[in-house]
């Protein structure tokens, strides 16, 4: 699990393809690694990567074909800048959301304007993720855990304060940019509770998530 907080930015150093899958190896910059042992997750521009191997300024990763069908790491180029986040430990501070480092789509950086000192982007999501992107909700992008702050159908705006902009690789979006996009867990979970049906199981269950429900407990109105 993640934070959806940048540690670091670092840089893809080596691509091999083996096989039909991908091996990748990432120098980490900034990032403290006297605590990553084999086997720790890195997340890397949001997606969950093992570590296979520690070369001293970095590691290397093995991904999957499943990893590269859901993800746009089979279009990195040598040199690209990534961010990193360490998984999460129990003692640490929840800074942004719940993050799993899971790839739910990518998404397309369709507008950039500049807002004061901040960055305002508008991104396209892919029609199946539409429906869990909600205003003032929160979205994984690229690993960085951010706030809605509007919805228009597919497309979502987001505001980029400058220490974002400035500690990831943000800044170097344009239109265009292809971006991982992972939605909140909560989202995908009630969702999941609402359409539940106990008659699809073979024990009796009790109670369940209803529309009814949640406005019981304030979340929305009856119809």
């Amino acid at each position: 699990m993640f934070t959806g907080i940048v540690e670091a930015v670092g840089r893809v150093a080596a691509i091999e393809m083996q096989q039909g899958d991908m091996r990748l190896r990432v120098q980490t910059g900034d990032l403290d690694l006297a605590d990553v042992k084999l086997g720790d997750s890195i997340a890397t521009n949001g997606v969950c990567l093992t570590v296979v191997e520690l070369t001293g300024d970095g590691f290397w990763a093995d991904l999957s074909r499943e990893t590269l069908a859901h993800t746009r790491f089979e279009t990195l180029g040598v040199g690209e800048a990534v961010n990193l986040e360490k998984a999460l430990m129990p003692s640490s501070r929840l800074g942004g959301h719940i993050v799993t480092g899971h790839v739910d789509g990518i998404g397309e950086l369709v507008e950039r304007n500049d807002d004061a000192r901040s960055i305002r982007l508008r991104i396209r999501a892919p029609q199946a993720l539409a429906r869990y992107i909600a205003a003032k909700g929160s979205v994984t992008v690229d690993g960085v855990s951010l706030t809605v702050n509007a919805v228009d159908g597919r497309e979502f705006e987001l505001n980029i304060v400058p220490h974002t902009a400035a500690e990831t690789i943000i800044a170097g979006y344009g239109p265009g940019s292809r971006v991982h996009l992972e939605i909140d867990i909560v989202a995908r979970y009630l969702e999941r509770l609402l359409q539940f049906d106990p008659r699809e199981t073979a024990e009796p269950q009790q109670g369940g998530l209803t529309l009814d429900k949640l406005a019981e407990y304030g979340f929305g109105g009856r119809r």
